[in-house]
């Protein structure tokens, strides 16, 4: 049915099509716009009009509309505010959301745009009082009460003793100093919330410059301000307690009823369960649920019908005597979650498409009665920024969990996961406030319950030894969130399993192992944004695993083919290049007596571009067929949500904080931070230790009761941090202060140190210290001065954040050699010795061909597809000056390792002399059959990582053909090549 739009107001022509709040007053009952400077300021005998428009990540716009009553307004100008509400909603298209607020009792989203309160002023424009602006009286001594732990309600009462009470906080605000009285019964968040509004009175009555005072109800005349306070108030007197009950809350039902409103007339709908499908298009209808009145209007009815809708709500309060009720109009299409949550099984959300279309309607009306009226609002694009990406110079240490215990993994297999297994990892890594570490885990499709319960309960045990202050994340396979493949830079996920777990779940449930096999046909699918961001993850060999917008590689025996999606991009057909010689590497261990070549000579590799494949490649496949061409899509973020939890009974409640910041992140509670592609629980310093312990548990309730009704994944990555130890990428959603977070106190008494001092708060504790390893015992990460890209590792010392062989030989080509990061690594002070993987011949080979000939293809360019400037700085040639080359740093504590350590903390040279082999003074000499990783008689106390600096200067150039020097001027994959080759890496 077509909407009539004579009536609409044409001051709402160019409503909403803007971030932000805008604002009308009811005027000889017409809507005139209030200025910008004036948002905020509210008169008890007026009536208003907001809209607050939010601009969504995907570009549409979300509007809320209140109109709010003070209590000296008239009712015409009451009546007005409501129908002026539903022209302006019919001129955004009928996709606004409207709330009726009453002074004194506004919604938390209604006060959340007019943070920290609003103080309504007297006058009004139809009573004829005048408006008296602050600054232009004497200041009067006001007595204010304030409800609210997330949200503060205030409201003036009369400077009396009999206004105070315990229960509540009060703020008493002089000419030369504000007080505030806390009731012996008020909790620490009510009165740390309280203290926004005396920062409120403190900068608005009196330009910053007063005294800020606390009284303690209880506290006698032994304390100044408390002397001070009751002395204005005539002296000390005990407070009696209530006798009776004030209507704090929100009136309740016991049931939900829902009325039909059919031309003019209010019928009940007798009906047990509330159903979508009693909901007409063609009609309205009001929800009446107690504390709220929920007007339903159909999208087929009429602005009449609709204007007749809230009148009947507002007669039904009327008749009920429930000023405190609210009232919220919804146009089909556009209900809230909490208005859907009141009916069985809701229907999935669609996105209404008539709404440009309504708002198209307005303008073409309102242009054919003169005026010029702006088309539907479309929203700008929004500017995407990119991502905070987790800092990847840090130190990464992996486990896989058997059964109930768990097993370190060396450097070689930390980045190959399998979908039966499941594993914990910590990361340590530079922060914006000091060293930040991740512990996570990470579940295969195909793990057990058992082993999952154990991971948790193994991750839990080494944040609890880290004192809370890591992150903790669980991550299930499929599910990665966009901080998760950093830190791993180059993973393989295969099919299967090697824990006793897997086996056991395999054959209980007959079905095939299905583990990958070098010998066998494995299919996999290539991901990922660039050579520190690339995965390769086995898909059923089917071809229907294939899609066109991605590469594979499909590996039989000694056949390799690499298969070339048309929908794929350059960068993608890169990574396939890349990520082949990986797997190459990860099935064919260069220490392999058997495989002396970083590259077996008979695996061979076959490009295939789709459209052209060779029979072969189909039957390895089983049989040809349709595929799909579309991209996986991963869960994207969307606008967060932030809710506060409460603990009464056992249970655990959560309520929304609407316009969320930082200071809403009260120490004493927990707080979830949703945004759809994973979840956040925010853990105080000072939540009691029962309920710390169940903050893991608390999310997954969350997403279990799925409170957006969004229908998120069960499988979500779910984040627990606690207070002190937050990452940049939840930072990201605050304007963050690191000083806050660091501060010593409960929340009145932090923010009572900042209201007196005037200032930013200082931080009370250092910096965090580099974190102890779970696994060790010593520092994870080295001081700042000694980190660089990569690493030194061996098979016996914790990982300090590098890369395999393989992988820094394959990524040197995506970045400018000269500005590449490479790592020397020092000599160790304590290694041991490497055991002999297999037997060798007690003669070296000599230099044969196929060395010179790997030496030659050095200087061949290799032909690149995506450009190598990924990394590279555009001055990355220019000879570096005094000023900028970098100065190393120093810790401010020093770190002692014990005496049982393997290793001590590594000290990486800096950039500049990276690429330099170290000297030989005071380094021993051993021959080359000792150097060698085969070596029956392996040489002791060396860094296995540069076998070649022990090696003298003529032995050296007649295995290398280069003199030292020469060497050191070769890139660092090129070197390692060629150690490789040698059997001397």
């Amino acid at each position: 049915m077509a909407v009539s739009m004579r009536e609409v107001d044409p001051v709402f022509q160019s409503a909403g099509q803007k971030d932000g709040l805008e604002i009308w007053r009811i005027e000889k009952l017409q809507a005139v716009p209030v200025p910008k400077e004036s948002y905020g300021k509210f008169f008890t005998g007026d009536s208003y009009i907001i809209l607050k428009t939010t601009t969504l990540k995907n570009g549409s716009f979300r509007h809320d509309i209140h109109y709010w009553l003070g209590k000296d307004t008239s009712q015409d100008e009451a009546g007005t505010a409501a129908i002026k509400t539903v022209e302006l909603d019919a001129a955004l298209g009928g996709r606004a959301v409207q709330y009726r607020e009453v002074q004194g009792n506004e919604t938390e989203k209604f006060l959340s745009s007019f943070k920290p309160c609003i103080i309504p002023e007297e006058g009004g424009v139809a009573s004829g009082f005048r408006h008296t602006e602050i600054n232009e009286r004497e200041h009067k001594t006001r007595l204010f009460v304030c409800r609210g732990k997330h949200t503060v309600h205030v409201k003036e009462v009369p400077f009396a003793r009999s206004s105070l009470n315990h229960d509540d906080i009060f703020i008493l605000d002089t000419k030369s100093k504000i007080f505030q009285f806390n009731g012996s019964n008020s909790s620490i968040q009510e009165r740390a919330k309280a203290l926004e509004v005396v920062q409120y009175l403190k900068d608005t009555n009196h330009d910053g410059k007063c005294e800020v005072a606390a009284v303690e109800d209880g506290k006698l005349m032994a304390d100044a301000d408390a002397g001070e306070f009751w002395g204005l108030f005539g002296g000390f007197a005990p407070l009696p307690r209530k006798t009776f009950s004030e209507l704090n809350g929100k009136d309740s039902a016991s049931t939900s009823k829902l009325l039909c409103i059919n031309k003019g007339q209010v019928a009940p709908i007798n009906c047990e369960i509330l159903t979508r499908e009693l909901l007409d298009s063609t009609k309205c209808y009001l929800l009446d649920c107690g504390s709220e009145i929920y007007a339903w209007m159909g999208r087929e009815t009429t602005l009449e019908e609709r204007k007749r809708a809230g009148s009947a709500a507002e007669e039904l309060l009327r008749e009920g005597n429930r000023p405190k009720s609210h009232i919220i109009r919804l146009m089909e299409g556009f209900e809230t979650v909490i208005f859907r949550s009141k009916f069985d099984k809701w229907p999935k959300k669609a996105d209404a498409v008539v709404s440009d279309e309504s708002r198209g309607k307005v303008a073409a009306l309102l242009k054919r009665q003169g005026f010029n009226f702006k088309g539907p609002a479309k929203a700008a694009p929004v500017k995407q920024e990119p991502l905070p990406q987790i800092d990847c110079t840090g130190n990464l240490q992996v486990w896989r969990v058997n059964g109930s215990e768990k097993t370190f993994l060396s450097f070689s297999e930390q980045c190959k996961f399998y979908s039966g297994d499941c594993y914990i990892f910590q990361y340590t890594y530079p922060g914006e406030n000091g060293d930040e570490c991740l512990i996570g885990t990470w579940f295969g499709k195909k793990s057990v319950q058992e082993e999952r319960s154990a991971a948790t309960s193994l991750a839990d045990n080494m944040i609890e030894s880290l004192k809370f202050q890591a992150v903790l994340v669980r991550v299930y396979e499929g599910k990665e969130p966009i901080e998760f493949f950093p830190i791993f830079q180059n993973l393989v996920i295969y099919k299967g399993g090697t824990s006793t777990g897997y086996k056991k779940f395999v054959s209980e449930n007959g079905i095939e192992d299905d583990t990958y096999s070098e010998s066998g046909v494995a299919l996999f699918r290539v991901q990922g944004s660039g050579p520190e961001n690339m995965q390769a993850i086995q898909v059923d060999t089917a071809a229907s695993s294939l899609n066109s917008s991605y590469c594979y590689i499909l590996h039989d025996g000694d056949t390799v083919f690499t298969w070339i999606g048309n929908l794929s991009s350059s960068m993608d057909q890169e990574l396939a290049e890349r990520q082949l010689d990986v797997i190459k590497y990860n099935t064919n261990p260069f220490h392999s007596a058997n495989a002396p070549h970083y590259m077996q000579p008979n695996l061979q590799s076959r490009l295939l571009k789709e459209g052209s494949e060779y029979d072969q490649f189909w039957k390895l496949l089983g049989v040809k067929s349709e595929y799909s061409s579309q991209k996986i899509v991963r869960d994207q973020e969307s606008d967060p949500h932030l809710f506060a939890c409460t603990f009464s009974k056992g249970k655990t409640k959560v309520r929304e904080i609407f316009n969320f910041a930082q200071d809403d992140l009260m120490t004493e509670d927990i707080f979830i931070l949703d945004c759809h592609s994973c979840i956040f629980v925010w853990v105080g310093q000072r939540v009691d230790t029962k309920i710390r312990a169940q903050a893991l548990n608390i999310g997954e309730k969350f997403l279990e009761l799925d409170i957006l009704m969004e229908n998120v994944s069960r499988e979500t990555p779910l984040y627990v941090i606690t207070e002190g130890s937050e990452p940049q990428y939840f930072t990201r959603f605050f304007t963050w202060d690191f000083s806050k977070s660091a501060m010593h106190g409960n929340s009145f008494e932090r923010k009572l140190s900042i209201v007196r001092d005037g200032v930013k708060p200082r931080a009370d504790k250092p910096k965090r210290r580099p974190t102890t390893s779970a696994h060790t015992g010593r520092s994870s990460v080295p001081d700042k001065s000694q980190r660089s890209r990569s690493m030194s590792f061996s098979p016996d010392r914790v990982r300090v954040r590098g890369r395999s062989p393989a992988f820094n030989a394959l990524a040197a080509n995506f970045e400018n050699p000269n500005a590449r990061n490479l790592s020397t690594p020092p000599p160790v002070v304590r290694k041991q010795p490497l055991k002999p993987v297999s037997p060798d011949s007690s003669k070296p080979p000599p230099r044969t061909s196929s060395i010179a000939a790997i030496s030659a293809s050095f200087e061949r360019p290799k032909a690149t597809l995506i450009p190598k400037s990924i990394k590279a700085s555009p001055d990355s040639n220019k000879p570096q000056t005094e000023s900028s080359k970098p100065k190393p740093e120093t810790n401010a504590k020093e770190i002692n390792p014990t005496e049982d350590s393997q290793i001590a903390t590594p000290a990486v040279q800096e950039d500049v002399k990276e690429s330099q082999v170290e000297g030989e003074e005071g380094l021993p000499v051993y021959p080359y059959d000792r150097l060698r990783t085969s070596s029956t008689n392996p040489a002791t106390d060396i860094d296995v990582t540069k076998r070649e600096i022990y090696l003298s200067s003529s032995e050296f150039r007649e295995r290398f053909g280069m003199t030292k020097e020469a060497f050191a001027k070769l890139p660092k994959w090129k070197q390692n090549r060629l150690k490789i080759a040698l059997q001397l890496f």
